[in-house]
């Protein structure tokens, strides 16, 4: 059946369900159906994330009698006008000095509020670097260094964003209580595994709903390099609020199953038999590309587990572990194709197609890429060996020589990955 689907037209489907899956979660919509009843007194909009100035841009639109001010961080380039709500940026993955004072400015903007006063926190993924404040003994040189042994560790973004919450004046909830006794909701644009509100940003305004993190038995097994104020903070600085503390409520506004399940009517509409295998695919990127080939020829070969035409669509945050060898440029996604494509070695009649789908992969300016029939062919044309760009985790420069690259611009959303491989 591959003769009816051309290089063209497998690639345009493959996108077209990459910009379904993020039109879904396009922050002004989904801001819009969750807002609630405007408070008798104040609002006060604060937020972090790669979504927050467009979510806050939503909000100032929907209220404009309401006593609203505020003050929201996102990504560099990724801010938009939002009325009232001032629009703050800094760095991601790693924070800088603009990340501190976002946070700095936060926590000023939720002081001295009443029980009339509603708090509406935006909260979305990329919002754990971005608002940084480390607790008293550690500096903003420490907290990069935590996060930069967590990036290089391999760990998944809740073990993150455990130890992110504990070595945070901000995070786990802490934001929450310095609100009291406004209440406090969050729209939150969900970006991980599973949908917990406490992972999101590392949770600024989510308590501990159970026994806190054994943060110290996580940094032993991931054999995290810690400065020395960071390991002297995990013993001293008291662990996140829990629900007793912290009263708040967290409405989930996107997420990364909605954003398949568009993908999939997509799928549909160009002919396809969709199967969505899961928004919580989590692991070492190369090899989850590896076993999902191995699904891919199965449906291939022997119509398992359903027959062609279809596509597995699937979604999460996989995980790039860098070693000794390990000095190119890429992120999970282009990671996980150029896995998938040394495995398939040129299996006629699959395509694929990777994103983030808040735009950047990583740290560098693509979304993801594209893998065709011929991809490995084409890389030793222009003489790219792919098993040494793997090894090397040189992902993003392999399928940029190929021209294979798929550059979106900042969506202004981010619910995770969105990985599709097509059988026909």
């Amino acid at each position: 059946m591959s003769a009816a689907w051309s290089d063209e037209k497998a690639r345009s489907t493959l996108r077209a369900m990459f910009d379904a899956a993020v039109a879904q979660a396009a922050p002004g919509p989904a801001v819009l159906r969750h807002l609630p009843a405007p408070p008798k007194g104040r609002c006060i909009v604060v937020g972090a994330g790669k979504a927050s100035a467009a979510m806050a841009a939503a909000v100032d639109a929907a209220w404009p009698d309401v006593d609203l001010t505020g003050v929201v961080v996102t990504r560099y380039g990724h801010a938009v006008p939002a009325g009232r709500i001032r629009i703050l940026e800094a760095a991601h993955p790693v924070p800088d000095e603009a990340s501190e004072r976002a946070a700095h400015a936060i926590m000023a903007a939720v002081q001295n509020l009443g029980p009339d006063d509603l708090v509406i926190a935006l909260m979305s993924g990329g919002g754990s670097a971005l608002l940084t404040l480390p607790p008293p003994g550690m500096t903003l040189a420490d907290k990069r260094a935590v996060n930069k042994a967590l990036l290089l560790s391999g760990a998944t973004i809740s073990e993150m964003n455990a130890v992110r919450r504990r070595l945070s004046a901000i995070k786990g909830g802490r934001l929450a209580l310095a609100a009291r006794p406004a209440r406090v909701l969050t729209l939150l644009i969900s970006d991980v595994p599973g949908d917990d509100p406490a992972v999101v940003a590392s949770g600024p305004t989510v308590p501990d709903q159970g026994p806190p993190a054994d943060v110290d038995a996580l940094v032993a097994r991931l054999r995290l390099d810690l400065p020395p104020a960071a390991r002297q903070a995990l013993a001293i600085w008291p662990p996140p609020p829990t629900s007793r503390e912290v009263q708040s409520e967290v409405r989930i506004i996107a997420a990364p199953s909605l954003s398949l399940e568009a993908a999939a009517e997509t799928a549909r509409q160009a002919g396809l038999t969709p199967l969505i295998l899961g928004d919580a695919l989590e692991g070492e990127a190369r090899e989850l590309g590896t076993v999902m080939s191995g699904i891919a020829r199965s449906v291939r070969t022997h119509g398992q587990p359903l027959p062609a035409p279809t596509v597995l669509l699937s979604g999460g945050e996989t995980t790039v572990t860098i070693g000794a060898d390990g000095h190119g440029k890429g992120g999970r996604n282009t990671e996980f194709l150029l896995g998938l494509a040394v495995a398939l070695q040129a299996t006629p009649g699959i395509w694929a197609m990777a994103g983030d789908s808040d735009g950047i992969d990583g740290s560098d300016d693509a979304a993801g890429a594209f893998v065709t029939p011929d991809t490995l062919a084409r890389g030793r044309e222009v003489g790219h060996d792919a098993r040494q760009f793997l090894k090397g985790h040189d992902s993003y420069s392999f399928f940029d020589a190929i021209g294979d690259l798929i550059r979106t611009g900042p969506t202004l959303t981010n619910v995770n990955d969105i990985r599709a491989i097509m059988i026909t």
